[in-house]
């Protein structure tokens, strides 16, 4: 299928060939008849793309603090890659779009293949032929809303909103500042509400525009004397400020024409400088609107599924949608008269020269328009890149999951290893997987999981989606006769552990139908990094237990991330603890027996990620992670120091390793490029894979240490050590 993509470090607006979306559960796969393109939020991406890297520096300088930090605790080279594979990756435009469901996923209930619907969202409604979109994402349409006025929807439902939060009352004077199309849909919107409505704009086509619609409307030199005019002098109850500039001016305004005591609403992009004697002196309310309704920016709302009680939460962002879409089959929303202008999606590039004014023409609504032939979808879900001949490789690898962590770490040094063949990847929608495809040369890129796991021209599957796929893709891979490579956490519940345990019985044992010797490694790449092998060796000849403290200045992560959540992420300690547990069960050389853990309050700010664990092990060595969520992200992540039979080691964030034994010092140092292991990872299992014999990783180990991250969690709760 074709999709507008814009690239954040080029500044191009392209139209790509991008695998159609396999349907996942409790998601709609529907074909676009039209997508609204936003002269204010996609124009100012756009726009930024477009600048240089200097550019981009100066107007995000955020960001460039952010990079500077992590130069000093990585290294440049480190930084540099991950900076640059940020801004390579795919951003897909658009958030407002209407057309026919054709697939649906489990467990979606209230919708049906063939219905007409409204979608939103950003990353959902997107400008392609095919999108996935969420249930309370979507909206049913009638037949009397053709599909050109429903890609108005999520505009309109902005408007909505922001009318809502001013609490505007029958019969109440509204003005509208900026007669763009949020502008023009607010005062239909308020006119359709009771209220008596005046629009202000600097354009006079806009202000002609709005009479057109029976609306009152006046330019901008005449506001303060036709509000006084239309209010009799009392001023507006309500304000509400649809303009998009960098100007204080709407805000002043806003002010002056304000009755004593009146609400102003700011649902565009202007100054907020709150000129504080006209405020105060009329006790003016101000709000700034934040997007389409309640329900927006909550990932249980939007992609869980989970409606709020509609007797707590009257208007959510999907219940606003529904009444937009009420008020154009009423008639009391217009939107025809607001097209100015229709691409096909082939020809979309020549819309965002418009919004970016780059072509000198008046515009309004701009709408992508799409094929109307049905493709087939199955045959669609795989595009296709090189057909060049491979050498002969020891593996023949498809990916799962093409995220940031892909693009930026794995498949870079999986790309350098010369013994790998790249066949196919695949991710959620698509989109990732084709930009990966394309960047790395894989033969192909694919929605479908099955097409990589099934393809008998693969050998090995890397897993590297979400936390709470990974079990089951590892056993589904295993099941197919495939090696695996599964990200970190192998699991995130003893159920899904049990499943995988089982499972590699069979798979290990000759007797069975299964191709036996099918490997499996968890990515502990910790334990492959040069730094950590040189002091791996260094224990090798002890004699005595192991005394090992692992602090980890893990960062803060907002309480509605995935990984904080128990049934996707599995939580910090199991999705990402697990690794300085299983870094310690490398030093020692078998994994722990028994866990303490003791925790900071989270105080409503933390989620169970400010503890200290403390971990023994069969031969009495003893394991300390202390992992803090309340630190400083400008300092170092980890250290690691170790004491044993008079030798200490200290592992400063795979930076630097220093060695002390007899009085003498060794300090070995990567300056540049901070290595955590994830090349030697790789070439310990394609090594593996080659020449047989036993996993790189053993699996008690793997087994073990995930054991030990769900008793690290049981402990911290009911405050006793508990066995693994």
């Amino acid at each position: 299928m074709k999709q507008v993509l814009q690239n954040m470090k080029t500044g191009k607006t392209t139209i790509e060939e991008v695998p159609i979306p396999t349907p996942h559960p409790g998601m709609a796969l529907v074909k676009t008849a039209a997508s609204l393109v936003s002269a204010g939020t996609e124009r100012m991406v756009v726009e930024f793309a477009e600048k240089s890297l200097v550019g981009k520096a100066r107007s995000r300088p955020d960001l460039v603090k952010q990079v500077l930090d992590k130069a000093r605790r990585e290294g440049l080279l480190t930084t540099l890659a991950a900076a640059f594979n940020r801004l390579d990756q795919p951003m897909a435009l658009g958030y407002s779009s209407a057309g026919t469901i054709v697939a649906l996923g489990e467990g979606l209930a209230g919708f049906k293949v063939g219905q007409r619907v409204a979608c939103a969202g950003g990353g959902y409604a997107v400008h392609a032929e095919y999108a996935l979109v969420p249930r309370n994402l979507l909206a049913p349409l009638p037949d009397s809303v053709d599909f050109e006025s429903a890609a108005f929807t999520t505009l309109g439902a902005i408007a909505l909103h922001g009318f809502r939060l001013a609490e505007a009352q029958v019969g109440e004077g509204v003005t509208v500042i900026g007669l763009g199309l949020l502008g023009l849909l607010t005062l239909q919107i308020a006119a359709a509400a009771g209220c008596r409505v005046l629009g202000i704009d600097i354009n006079p086509q806009r202000v002609a525009l709005a009479s057109s619609l029976g609306l009152q409307a006046c330019s901008r030199d005449q506001a303060v004397d036709s509000a006084q005019a239309f209010t009799t002098h009392r001023g507006f109850d309500v304000i509400l400020i649809c303009a998009d500039t960098p100007s204080n001016d709407p805000v002043e305004l806003a002010g002056v024409i304000a009755r004593d005591r009146g609400r102003v609403v700011a649902t565009g992009a202007v100054g907020l400088t709150i000129p504080r004697k006209i405020y105060y002196e009329k006790e003016l309310s101000f709000v700034n609107s934040r997007s389409y309704g309640p329900g927006r920016y909550d990932s249980t709302y939007e992609e869980g599924g989970q409606d709020y009680p509609l007797g707590y939460v009257r208007w959510t962002e999907g219940r606003n949608l529904e009444a937009v879409i009420e008020l154009m089959a009423n008639g009391k929303l217009q939107v025809a008269p607001l097209i100015t202008h229709r691409f096909p999606i082939e020809k979309a590039p020549a819309a965002y020269e418009i919004i970016t004014g780059k072509k000198k023409e008046p515009f309004l609504g701009v709408l992508l328009t799409y094929p109307k032939a049905v493709d087939r979808l199955e045959s669609s879900k795989v595009v296709r890149f090189n057909l060049q001949t491979f050498e002969p490789a020891t593996c023949k690898l498809g990916v799962l999951g093409a995220g940031l962590f892909a693009n930026a770490m794995l498949l870079p040094v999986i790309k350098k290893n010369k013994d790998i063949e790249l066949v196919g990847i695949a991710s959620a929608g698509g989109l990732h997987a084709q930009h990966s495809a394309r960047k790395f040369s894989f033969a192909y890129a694919t929605s479908s999981d099955d097409e990589i796991i099934n393809d008998p021209n693969i050998n090995t599957v890397a897993i590297l989606t979400r936390h709470d796929s990974h079990a089951g893709l590892v056993v589904k891979a295993l099941q197919a006769g495939k090696h695996v490579f599964v990200e970190k956490p192998l699991a995130i519940s003893n159920d899904q552990l049990s499943v995988i345990s089982d499972q590699l019985l069979i798979t290990d044992n000759p007797s069975t139908s299964l191709r036996a010797g099918c490997l499996l490694i968890t990515g502990f790449n910790r334990r492959f990094a040069p730094l950590a092998q040189l002091l791996h060796s260094s224990l090798v000849a002890r004699h005595e237990p192991l005394f090992v403290h692992y602090r980890v200045n893990a960062g803060y992560i907002p309480l509605n991330h995935w990984t904080h959540d128990p049934v996707q992420g599995g939580g910090r300690i199991i999705g990402e603890g697990c690794h300085f547990v299983d870094f310690i069960t490398f030093l020692v050389g078998q994994p722990p027996v028994s866990v303490s853990a003791h925790g900071l309050p989270d105080n409503g700010k933390y989620r169970e990620d400010n503890v200290s664990m403390t971990f023994i092990f069969p031969d009495g060595s003893i394991g300390v992670v202390d992992y803090l969520a309340n630190g400083d992200k400008a300092f170092p992540k980890e250290r690691v120091e170790v004491f044993c039979g008079g030798r200490i080691a200290v592992l400063d964030d795979f930076r630097s390793l220093e060695m002390v034994q007899d009085g003498r010092r060794r300090v070995v140092r990567s300056t540049l490029r901070q290595d955590k292991g994830h090349f030697g990872e790789w070439q310990a299992f394609v090594k593996a894979i080659r020449e047989g014999g036993q996993p790189p990783i053993p699996y008690e180990h793997l087994i073990g240490v995930t054991k030990a991250t769900f008793a690290a969690v049981e402990s911290l709760r009911n405050g006793e050590q508990v066995g693994v």
